[in-house]
């Protein structure tokens, strides 16, 4: 046997309007069931977002936001034992799934969007998914992996600035937010050129658009692709893969985690 080394993220849109699964899952019972059905798969959290990040979303309140998790966050708690990661850019929506039985905050904006995120984070005990984002597409650096490495950097020297420790920060390269399909290639390709010790690294690849770009196909066939990206990503060193398809996720892992793990025993 070996060692388990790469850790499975499943996603929970509880939203209308996700560019994946929108609707499917908005109803408090639909989110537990499949909560459940991907905790059985596998999956070592379960991230809840209640507002699509696809291109050309509407952003919402606060208070719409909050009230798409209010009646979920505690039926999640009491019906799985994974932790609980809340895809949320506001401040105000992080500390009330804090309170709700959230254990992670993931933040695609990485602190920009909401000067309060870190105070909120900071001394919480919680983990922190710090994404990177930009509003300028394509990035202008002539090497893309090091832009995005040092905007990182400096993000996190704020996020520890404001009181934050090293052990709550995850980092997130972004691949699909504000990046060419080229630059989303390469910063796949180059993840382990990422790596700001002693942050882990996870990465969302699951169904993108750079996907559908290479293979020319829709959201709905792009398995395949999503479990290429998941292989590679974990043999440059990736610690924790952000997935829609658990089951097939987990054993793609499974398989590359032994291909590269010492421990193997034939």
């Amino acid at each position: 046997m070996y060692d388990k080394i790469t850790k499975i993220m499943g996603i929970l849109n509880v939203t209308p309007d996700s560019f994946s699964d929108g609707g499917a899952f908005a109803e408090p019972d639909q989110a537990v069931a499949h909560a459940i059905e991907m905790q059985a798969e596998g999956a070592d959290f379960i991230d809840v977002g209640a507002e699509s990040t696809r291109p050309g979303f509407t952003p919402l309140t606060e208070e719409e936001e909050w009230s798409r998790l209010k009646g979920i966050l505690p039926l999640l708690s009491k019906s799985i034992s994974v932790p609980i990661s809340v895809d949320t850019y506001k401040a105000k929506t992080a500390e009330l799934a804090l309170n709700n039985g959230a254990k992670v905050i993931n933040d695609i904006w990485g602190g920009l969007a909401d000067p309060e995120m870190f105070r909120v984070l900071a001394g919480s005990g919680a983990a922190y998914i710090l994404m990177h984002n930009s509003t300028e597409t394509p990035l202008l650096g002539k090497d893309v992996v090091q832009e995005v490495r040092q905007q990182l950097q400096n993000r996190v020297e704020s996020a520890l600035h404001a009181g934050m420790s090293e052990r709550q920060i995850i980092l997130d390269p972004g691949v699909g937010f504000g990046k060419t399909q080229a630059q989303n290639l390469e910063l796949i390709n180059r993840i382990d050129e990422m790596r700001i010790d002693p942050f882990p690294i996870l990465l969302g690849p699951s169904r993108k658009s750079v996907i559908g770009h290479v293979l020319g196909l829709p959201v709905s066939e792009r398995l395949e692709g999503t479990a290429a990206i998941v292989a590679v990503a974990i043999m440059r060193g990736t610690d924790i893969l952000r997935v829609h398809d658990v089951r097939s996720m987990v054993r793609v892992a499974k398989m590359t985690d032994a291909l590269i793990s010492s421990s193997v025993v034939l």
